[in-house]
């Protein structure tokens, strides 16, 4: 007689829970994931134009290791399903005095770069915060991002190993400080503290830790053909190619527990029995009680907030004049020491930092005729679910034309008002994240320790995503997912 395979109801199809759903359903479970939405990547969004689909959300792929592990571990080669190609530049950065400087993969054509910029003290400077914070990066790559787990015992045995480590790390300083210090030219400074709103952070308030996202790009900026959205595609066909079921347009609206134990899934027209489930959604949503009474409890209040930033995304297709683009692409603000503080209010900048995607000039392609682009503004999380007013949209599609003109830059046909997605769009897409992109705000020194991890407080329902431990970006949600997987099966043999 036969076992019946466990049935594992994953919620949400986002980039975590995709990966979870190849691991789990490799591993022989009936895995059945559900999505509110018409389609798999969660906020590895795209929309149509007349150049084809954009990506509306992530852009850049990091820690190709990690897709990589994520495939091998399904006996699967990543290069079989998806096709990447390292990008030369790893981001064209420009100001207002006219200084661009091209960051490379080549970290000494990067140094060459820096230095025709900003002098020899600018390139020593720059060497010398690319060797710190490779250092950072391989002293908590094991114990922190890609633990199950973060432990601060762990972190401080690996701090007593190496005492240049703690000076590295500055536990006091915010990163904004530490770059100050480090840096002579405010410019090069600005550039390095942006990297805290890769996770959502204001630089001004994230620790001085936060440098290490730099070594994440550092190590390889990857470009995936036809858009990120390939990539959730790409495991989607992987899992499906083991049983996995995806059901999307389902509005789950419970989850059902007996006895303290998950025991269904409730969906607006399907009840769906489960041995476990896997909750691929901001852990918000949960404590709010979202998804029913008996999990509110699921994770503790200050693993939800304070709340990380949100953005406003302006996706389109036009014919870009004035600039010469590289596929990523950074527009400073003017004020790197005051840039911030707006959004430390909860208000939008006036004078904001801008990040633009040209997606069809991957490998340096310079295209004929118009382009997909993305841009990407920096803003407050906001717990209205109400969608922006029409003057909302056009104050902000008038703040990043005006903001682009002062460098010279224009599209034509300009993107109208209906390219934005906003932060109240995004609360309405994403229920209970007012908004923010990435989970709970990344201030603080302790603030690592701070979110969920895989296994909940729930019995037999567990965690994923941006939201969760590691943390936000493609990879950190990517190990999120296989750190829940592992969780399951584990859980599944000792019972």
């Amino acid at each position: 007689m036969t076992t019946a395979a466990p049935h594992i109801a994953i919620i949400g199809a986002g980039i975590g829970g995709l990966a979870a759903a190849l691991r789990l359903s490799y591993a022989g479970c009936r895995v059945t994931v559900l999505e509110r939405h018409a389609g798999p990547g969660g906020k590895m969004r795209t929309l149509p134009t007349i150049a084809g689909d954009v990506d509306a959300g992530p852009t850049v792929l990091t820690m190709k290791s990690v897709f990589e592990d994520l495939f091998a571990d399904a006996g699967l080669r990543l290069e079989d399903h998806v096709t990447l190609q390292a990008e030369d530049i790893l981001a064209r950065h420009f100001w207002r005095d006219g200084k661009v400087l091209d960051l490379m993969r080549d970290a000494a054509h990067s140094g060459e770069n820096v230095a025709r910029a900003f002098g020899s003290s600018g390139a020593e400077e720059f060497t010398a915060f690319c060797q710190q914070t490779d250092h950072l990066f391989d002293a908590f790559d094991g114990p922190m991002i890609r633990s199950a787990q973060p432990s601060l015992a762990e972190l401080a045995l690996t701090v007593a190993k190496s005492p240049k480590l703690l000076r590295a790390m500055r536990p006091l300083s915010t990163l904004t400080q530490s770059l100050n210090r480090h840096f002579t030219d405010p410019r090069l400074a600005q550039l390095f503290a942006r990297y805290a709103t890769y996770v959502g952070g204001l630089p001004t308030q994230s620790p001085s830790l936060l440098s290490l996202i730099w070594q994440a790009e550092n190590q390889g900026v990857w470009y995936v053909k036809g858009g990120m959205h390939q990539l959730a595609k790409s495991i989607v066909n992987a899992a499906r190619g083991f049983g996995t079921e995806f059901v999307y347009n389902a509005h789950v609206t419970r989850i059902k527990t007996q006895d303290g134990s998950v025991c269904a899934v409730q969906t607006e027209d399907t009840r769906y029995a489960v041995d476990a489930v896997l909750f691929n959604g901001d852990p918000n949503a949960l404590q709010t009680g979202l998804l029913g009474p008996t999990i509110e409890q699921a994770v503790n209040k200050g693993m939800t907030t304070p709340r990380s930033l949100s953005a406003n995304v302006m996706s389109f297709a036009a014919i870009p004049k004035g600039v010469d683009l590289a596929a990523h692409n950074v527009f400073f603000a003017r004020d790197p020491q005051s840039e911030y503080a707006p959004l430390a209010r909860g208000q939008q900048q006036r004078d904001p930092t801008l990040y633009i995607c040209a997606q069809d000039r991957f490998g340096g392609a310079t295209p004929d005729g118009p382009e997909r682009f993305e841009i990407i503004l920096n803003s407050p999380p906001n717990n209205k679910n109400a969608a922006p007013s029409k003057k909302e949209t056009e104050q902000c599609q008038t703040l990043i034309l005006q903001q682009l003109d002062q460098f010279g830059l224009d599209f034509s046909p300009q993107p109208a008002p209906d390219t934005l997605t906003m932060t109240r769009h995004f609360a309405q897409l994403f229920p209970a994240s007012h908004g923010s992109l990435y989970g709970r705000s990344p201030h603080g020194m302790m603030a690592a320790f701070k979110r969920p991890s895989a296994r909940s407080k729930v019995k037999g329902l567990y965690l994923a995503g941006g939201g969760t431990h590691p943390g936000a970006g493609v990879p950190m949600a990517t190990l999120s997912g296989a750190h829940a997987a592992a969780a399951i099966l584990s859980d599944l043999t000792s019972t």
